[in-house]
């Protein structure tokens, strides 16, 4: 297979393509691995298992990227580690277990949400024991380590000692010891902490069958951190924002233990004071100007923080929540009502009693509602149905303590004229996602939870795309002008909605004839869109539903300084910069790559998308489209496609938070199917900052720069360049992040 986007090769090669004795697997050998693995669990017939691997290789549908990356490998296959399979979780924080669950799972690369509301984090126990602590010796220390904690509690001396096991298991079970004897009441109050870490394997060793190599490089900040943390709160319960520093403490560490990017969602009350502010000024200005981060919430930066309505929101609130937004970052609303009607869906089969119902709900009815019309439910069903609003890091999976598999459709590599190409593509995305529900958990909660509430996730990518190639240049035209409900914008949404209907209801006739015949429950939402930044660059889709950044730009990608990747990317004639993080003395950017202060690159790309040649298209500027115009398109994908919530970045300007805010006001008001969705403050002057993720450029530029790469480049096979710098070396990260989304690169 040979990519056609250029930002393919040096993303491939970095994320999903894992080390072997033979050198980095090949697109060919990653399907070959992952097609293997997912028929094997799901019990594919040889039909099914054809149609995967012919949709997979063509780069047509694509697994998630947890599953790309560690599918088919002999360590998925122990059900310890099932998930390490995917990338969307969410664990209410009700026990210390649940603080040791998500930093387990954070260290199998799976995104992290946690529902942090009283009802959940007033059942833990009270914090009795002010700590002292000591960390002795360093990682590697130890001739002869111990895989697994051994804590040992002396009481007549108030003493704990724990020695940190060299293991995943050994890393999660010494935090656990520290948060159960920071609440254990025989220490009377007072206890001196002893922790070794001797026993850690020392930076640069290699993880045989996860992948990557070894970084404590935090583990000693661990227990500081989280002491600090816990000795705030003796006497009393912790409160919700202590809750989430302790789970993002645990978070820091794995991100520096070398999961790329830990991705996380923390869900809060509406009224929880304490969260709404807890990043205000979260960077903070000296008298000179400098900017430093308050060290005592650093580790904040590990999450999206939501705040939960169980009472539909006021206008006042929604005004207030999207200027929060545009300011911070933080602060969007969850309208939770629909989010646990769309969770119901089962019983909530008919318009008229999803409308009774979010009534009821809004009311703090539900409970009465469901006894009314559903009297055979047990009280504790009744529970678990009105708990499934959790959310994934990115917000497009709605559950109760759950584990959700995705796939995704690249619609850009579709023609919008075949519809049989595109029923392939659903089904096989439909097929990708209901394998993995027949995992069975060890945890029981998780187990439960599928039990109850299986869940799946088909998403696309490129919708946007397809849409420009179905509609043409007359259909940009009509989001420039903001996509206004005349006879022509009108007939537009329809053929839009007939096109998310159709893919919706592939989706579910798949999953639910797999489920019928192998006997598994059948899911009551299959349907999403998920962020997608990362594999959108295998194909060159506009990411999600999303408009992109402009018809032509500059796509920069992140690289440690001299790595193989990277040194490829230069071989095939790409240019490398500094990152924006590598400066001189005086605080300039440095300009030489290969200057010994520079620590980390940026590869340059000149990237299209594939209707910029359109006749009429480069007249459209697609970053003056309204934010009113991206609701418009959100929520057409959000009520004719999606069943659990769609991950939306919407950009807005100054100008538009009152519209913003109306608009989100009504749409929860009138029932419209709004939950929530991420905002990020757009500026026209933003290529004033150098080196961003992405620059908009005209054709020439475009032109000039791919006739730059072509005069640079030495060579036409990428990963033939790359095994000459393979040569000796250790792949350095463990695959793809728990979140696949550009949001996190973007400057807020």
């Amino acid at each position: 297979m040979v990519f056609q986007s250029p930002t393919a090769y040096p993303v491939f090669f970095r994320t999903y393509s894992r080390m072997t004795k033979l050198g980095r697997e090949s697109w060919k050998e990653v399907c070959k691995r992952t097609i293997e693995g997912i028929s094997t669990l799901g019990r594919f017939t040889p039909e099914e298992r054809v149609l995967l691997a012919k949709q997979q290789e063509q780069l047509k549908v694509l697994p998630s990227g947890r599953w790309l990356w560690i599918g088919g490998t002999q360590w998925i296959n122990n059900p310890k580690n099932y998930p390490g399979a995917y990338n969307c979780t969410s664990t209410n924080l009700e026990d210390w277990e649940a603080f040791a669950l998500m930093m387990d799972l954070a260290m199998m690369g799976c995104g992290t949400g946690a529902i942090i509301e009283p009802q959940y984090y007033k059942k833990l126990p009270i914090v009795y024991n002010h700590i002292n602590v000591e960390v002795k010796g360093n990682p590697g220390d130890h001739l002869v380590r111990t895989e697994h904690t051994i804590s040992i509690l002396d009481y007549q001396n108030k003493t704990a000692y724990i020695t940190v096991g060299d293991s995943r298991k050994g890393w999660v079970d010494a935090y656990a010891a520290l948060l159960s004897a920071a609440s254990d009441i025989e220490f009377l109050g007072k206890l001196s902490l002893v922790v070794d870490v001797g026993s850690v394997r020392k930076t640069g060793e290699k993880l045989k069958q996860f992948g990557g190599i070894a970084n404590p490089a935090k583990i000693k900040d661990l227990f500081y951190n989280c002491v600090k943390i816990l000795n705030k709160a003796v006497g009393k319960q912790l409160n919700s924002v202590e809750c989430c520093l302790l789970i993002d403490e645990a978070a820091s560490v794995v991100v520096a233990g070398n999961i790329r990017r830990s991705a996380g969602m923390r869900q809060f009350s509406s009224g929880d004071g304490y969260a709404a502010i807890a990043k205000d000024n979260l960077w903070q200005q000296d008298t000179e100007g400098n900017w430093r981060i308050d060290p005592d919430r650093d580790a904040l930066r590990m999450a999206n923080h939501t705040r939960v309505f169980h009472q539909k929101p006021s206008l006042e609130e929604c005004i207030s929540a999207v200027e929060k937004q545009y300011y911070s970052g933080e602060g969007a609303i969850q309208w939770a009502g629909e989010a646990v009607a769309r969770a119901n869906a089962d019983l909530l089969i008919h318009p008229e009693a999803k409308f009774d119902f979010i009534k009821a709900y809004n009311y703090g009815k539900a409970d009465v509602w469901f006894n009314t019309y559903f009297p055979c439910l047990r009280e504790s069903e009744i529970s678990e149905r009105l708990s499934r609003y959790g959310l994934n890091p990115c917000g497009e999976i709605i559950g109760n303590n759950f584990f959700c598999n995705l796939s995704e459709v690249h619609l850009n590599t579709l023609n919008p004229n075949n519809h049989w190409e595109q029923e392939e593509a659903f089904k096989a995305g439909a097929l990708s996602v209901a394998a993995l529900l027949n995992h069975k958990f060890v945890v029981e909660r998780y187990r439960k939870s599928r039990e109850a509430d299986p869940i799946v996730g088909v998403s696309f990518t490129g919708l946007f795309d397809f849409f420009v190639n179905a509609f043409g240049v007359k259909w940009l035209q009509w989001w420039e002008q903001g996509r206004p409900q005349t006879p022509e914008g009108l007939d537009f949404k329809v053929k839009e909605q007939e096109y998310l209907l159709r893919w919706k209801k592939i989706v579910h006739d798949t999953v639910w004839a797999y489920c019928d015949k192998h006997g598994l429950k059948r899911p009551n939402r299959c349907t999403t869109v998920q962020p997608s930044g990362t594999k959108s660059l295998l194909t060159g889709a506009s990411p999600g539903w999303h408009p992109p950044k402009a018809q032509r730009y500059i796509r920069r990608i992140t690289f440690r300084k001299n790595d193989p990747v990277a040194l490829a990317c230069i071989d095939y004639g790409y240019s490398v910069v500094p990152s924006q993080t590598d400066k001189d003395e005086f605080g300039n950017l440095l300009n030489d790559p290969f200057d010994s202060r520079c620590t980390e690159w940026l590869v340059e790309i000149p990237v299209a998308v594939n209707w910029a040649g359109l006749p009429g298209a480069d007249k459209i500027d697609v970053s003056k489209f309204s934010v009113l115009a991206q609701f418009d398109f959100l929520m057409q994908v959000q009520k004719f496609y999606t069943t659990h919530n769609t991950s939306a970045t919407l950009e807005l300007r100054a100008s538009e938070i009152n519209g913003l805010g109306m608009r989100i006001y009504n749409a929860i008001k009138s029932d419209e199917g709004y939950i929530s969705a991420a905002l990020l403050a757009r500026f026209d002057d933003l290529q004033t900052f150098p080196r961003l993720p992405f620059e908009p450029i005209d054709e020439n530029t475009y032109n000039k720069l791919v006739q730059e790469v072509e005069r640079r480049s030495i060579t036409d096979n990428f990963q033939l360049a790359l095994s000459t710098y393979d040569s000796g070396q250790e792949q350095i990260e463990a695959g793809p992040a728990g979140c696949d989304s550009d949001k996190c690169m973007l400057p807020l």
